[in-house]
């Protein structure tokens, strides 16, 4: 039997509801076949990469349609499977009897949707609305900070429980932040968690984690989100005037960077390269850090002072 017998292989996931059931979700099968003589049925089978756990459902196709409708394309469509949200699958449809060669297979991840939220900037919080796909499942939702590999916790998970009335989880935050983000997953083993960051674009609040020490003359930064660029010293001659690096100051934009014995120079700034272009910050333009009497000279490395110009 030629493997073209077998044509398309489709799969989508739908939603059943009931009164007193609730909600459950479920797989969708469908092909495409050309009808053959041998041909008695088909069989999808539906297999559960995390537990091993296979279903099947089987279509058997009248003899009298076979004979008269040899050559003609039918569309199959399979009696739906139970699955969960965000699970991973391996499905496979094969002819009955089986033939050598004669499958389709696919894998398949059951989407585990999108949280909707909304976030009230008066109040500091966002407010989440847990997804009805969770089924008869309770649910998890947090707030975490985005990190390169992880996400740590910036509050405690809430847990919705399956029977909850309100569905609606009211999670506070300190700073918007573009790695903050909003994480939920299914209270099951190993479950793939959904995440959002509802404050990606948010990203100026990055370039102002500046901070001086009068003391040692310290200039420093450190990024509450990760960032990947480069920081150096510049020199702004005035407004609107493009700011000059310091040769030596460069310095790759991982973790914190400091530069120690700074002058407080109003026209001393902090330039910072990304991908998406750069930004400039003048922190003693402002005053706002106290500080020793200045000089007409910044040093960058240690060892190595250079004079920069007058205004």
């Amino acid at each position: 039997m030629s493997r073209s017998v077998l044509e398309t292989l489709t799969l989508s996931t739908a939603m059943k509801c009931t009164p007193h059931d609730g909600c459950s979700l479920l797989l969708r099968v469908g092909t495409s076949v050309t009808l053959h003589e041998h041909l008695r049925g088909l069989e999808a089978c539906s297999t559960s990469l995390h537990t091993q756990e296979t279903q099947c459902r089987s279509v058997r196709l009248p003899r009298a349609s076979r004979r008269l409708q040899v050559g003609q394309q039918l569309q199959v469509h399979f009696s739906c499977f139970e699955v969960s949200v965000a699970q991973h699958l391996y499905v496979t449809l094969r002819t009955v009897p089986h033939f050598c060669g004669v499958q389709l297979d696919r894998q398949y991840h059951v989407e585990a949707g999108k949280l909707s939220y909304r976030v009230d900037r008066r109040r500091k919080a966002v407010l989440a609305q847990v997804p009805e796909t969770s089924g008869t499942r309770d649910f998890y939702v947090r707030l975490c900070l985005r990190r390169r590999f992880t996400c740590e916790d910036a509050g405690a998970p809430v847990r919705v429980t399956a029977n909850s009335v309100s569905r609606t989880v009211s999670l506070p935050y300190s700073q918007a932040l573009p790695c903050l983000c909003l994480e939920g997953w299914p209270a099951t083993p190993d479950a793939v968690r959904i995440q959002m960051c509802p404050f990606e674009a948010d990203t100026e609040v990055l370039w102002d984690a500046i901070h001086y020490h009068p003391g040692s003359q310290a200039l420093s930064w450190e990024p509450t989100c990760p960032v990947s660029g480069r920081v150096s010293l510049c020199w702004c001659p005035g407004p609107g005037a493009p700011c000059q690096e310091l040769q030596h100051s460069g310095r790759p934009a991982q973790g914190r960077v400091l530069y120690p014995l700074v002058d407080t120079q109003p026209q001393l700034c902090l330039k910072f390269s990304t991908n998406l272009g750069f930004r400039v910050r003048c922190p003693f333009q402002q005053r706002r850090f106290p500080a020793p009497p200045t000089s007409r000279c910044a040093c960058v490395a240690e060892g190595s002072c250079s004079c920069l110009p007058a205004d």
